[in-house]
């Protein structure tokens, strides 16, 4: 149950942190820090020992990662960045359909893996607080009816809980679980990289980002270890 209501929450008190504060700025840099490394952690320790366990092909597991990193450049172009913090301000009369498309599927796809990750779900937590709030200063500057954007936050606080849902219940899903993990590790692994890339710009030395970094990997190092 708690990989159903987490992302939900997470989403939901991300968008309320917006709606109550309307920051004129938004600094959510230590925040995606943790996530990417928590999202990168939780995928070596856990995500790529369960995809090439059980003597699974190791070639066609590679092509189902590369596929997801490759999907993940794709909804990253769509979405301009928004899955790791990056969203146009600007206000637009019109309702960012391929935005809002790439981070439904992004988080849908972020599902697939909960049920049996019970740790990946607060990498999740952590990772979609910051682009809820991001989201939610999108929707809160453009001319959209406000019905328009409580609506699509909602549709995207499901999209998770739905791919978990998706996961557990259909069959064809359940039969390529490795090849759908294999799936997510991809998009994880370019989402973490890249967050943890930008984290640094300029390559100088941040005691609290390298600090917040290393919690985040004892974190998911541990959690793992709990089951």
């Amino acid at each position: 149950m708690i990989y159903y209501v987490v992302p939900f929450l997470a989403v939901l008190v991300g968008s309320l942190i917006i709606y109550c504060t309307r920051p004129k700025q938004l600094n959510t840099r230590l925040i995606l820090a943790f996530s990417g490394a928590y999202l990168l952690a939780i995928t070596a320790f856990h995500l790529l020992p369960e995809a090439f366990e059980g003597g699974t092909e190791e070639k066609r597991i590679g092509i189902f990662i590369m596929t997801g990193l490759l999907l993940q450049i794709i909804l990253e172009y769509l979405s301009k960045g928004a899955e790791h913090g990056h969203m146009n301000s600007q206000t637009t009369s019109r309702f960012p359909f391929l935005v809002f498309t790439s981070l439904m599927l992004h988080a849908f796809l972020e599902g697939f893996p909960l049920h049996y990750t019970p740790g990946l779900v607060f990498g999740i937590m952590a990772h979609k607080i910051p682009i809820a709030m991001i989201f939610t200063s999108f929707l809160i500057q453009s001319p959209l009816p406000k019905i328009t954007s409580i609506t699509v936050l909602f549709l995207f606080a499901i999209s998770t809980p739905l791919g978990s849902f998706v996961a557990q219940n259909f069959p064809i899903i359940i039969h390529y679980q490795k090849e759908m993990t294999a799936l997510v590790i991809g998009i994880f692994l370019h989402v973490s990289t890249t967050i943890l890339f930008e984290s640094n710009a300029g390559h100088t030395f941040n005691l609290k980002k390298f600090s917040v970094i290393i919690i985040a990997i004892l974190t998911a190092y541990f959690s793992t270890s709990a089951h």
